[in-house]
């Protein structure tokens, strides 16, 4: 054979073992789906920042306190608003109210005799650590609202820590002023812990020419608390009581109920607010009431 017949052989050869040759796999990969509305988060940075500051618990210009030291004259001492929010209270007079490290305040009291209507044999008056409100803040007792128009509101945040004696104090109140043309200083509801048992002690319309006394009162057993913490609410609209009262311990959730409608029965003098410890024991020198008072919330419109 020439080598031109070896070289087409070679040739031919060539051709035939590739057309024989399995073809190369090809492996497509389908695209990756995607949401075009979707964005990844963007990245937080955490800063620290300044906790915001908690409210005051009191808004002390609309009050001032009261407690049983003779100011030089035989009657209780009243401390006005600066001295407790700048911390001025007397070594004695700090004895029967001060401030605790959770912004509450100790409100203790036993009989001394100085009332704030002078001074008081035993089994006479009761003595008091207490809460008395000027209602515009004009630091007058003056500053007094009326039943007949608006709604005033009370709302406090407390707990009674022991009472001895008869286990009665008084934790809050309305209390009547006698203005030009209507005579009494009626203590016209007074909310009373008995025993462990929130009380509603409130006058009611008197005979005929008689004034508002506690000869005409009635008294309403409202809830128990105990010695757990509780918000006791006071509200007059329309010239009616209604009362509420909140105790998570006691799952107690009452609401506003109607107690009196003092207006529609002729009731006619300026008020103001109460709260604290009203202490209702005056047979001896020794027994003690002590309440912690942590917020107080006033409302007129």
């Amino acid at each position: 054979m020439q080598i031109s017949d070896n070289k087409f052989f070679i040739f031919v050869l060539v051709i035939l073992l590739a057309a024989c040759s399995p073809a190369e796999e090809v492996i497509i990969t389908p695209p990756v789906e995607t949401n075009e509305n979707e964005m990844d988060p963007p990245t937080v940075v955490e800063t620290e920042t300044e906790p915001e500051a908690e409210p005051e618990a009191i808004n002390w210009e609309n009050w001032y306190l009261s407690v049983p030291i003779d100011r030089g004259n035989g009657k209780a001492t009243s401390i006005g608003y600066e001295d407790i929010i700048n911390d001025k209270l007397t070594a004695e007079e700090s004895e029967y109210f001060y401030k605790n490290d959770d912004g509450s305040y100790t409100m203790w009291t036993k009989f001394t005799g100085f009332t704030t209507s002078g001074l008081s044999a035993l089994g006479d008056k009761y003595c008091r650590t207490e809460l008395r409100e000027y209602w515009r803040g004009n630091q007058d007792t003056n500053d007094n609202w009326p039943m007949s128009t608006g709604v005033h509101i009370l709302e406090s945040t407390m707990q009674v820590d022991f009472v001895e004696g008869n286990g009665r104090t008084i934790v809050a109140q309305i209390h009547g002023k006698e203005s030009a043309g209507i005579s009494g200083n009626p203590a016209t509801v007074k909310i009373r812990w008995n025993s462990g048992m929130i009380q509603i002690d409130h006058y009611t319309k008197p005979n005929e020419g008689d004034p508002w006394t506690s000869n005409y009162d009635k008294k309403v057993d409202f809830g128990r608390v105990d010695n757990e913490l509780f918000t006791f609410k006071i509200k007059i609209e329309e010239g009616k009581l209604f009362c509420a009262l909140v105790c998570e311990e006691k799952e107690l959730n009452i609401e506003y109920t109607e107690i009196y409608d003092y207006v529609g029965n002729g009731y006619i003098h300026e008020n103001y607010f109460k709260t604290g410890n009203y202490f209702g024991w005056h047979d001896d020198y020794e027994k003690a009431a002590q309440v912690v008072l942590y917020k107080v919330v006033t409302e007129h419109r």
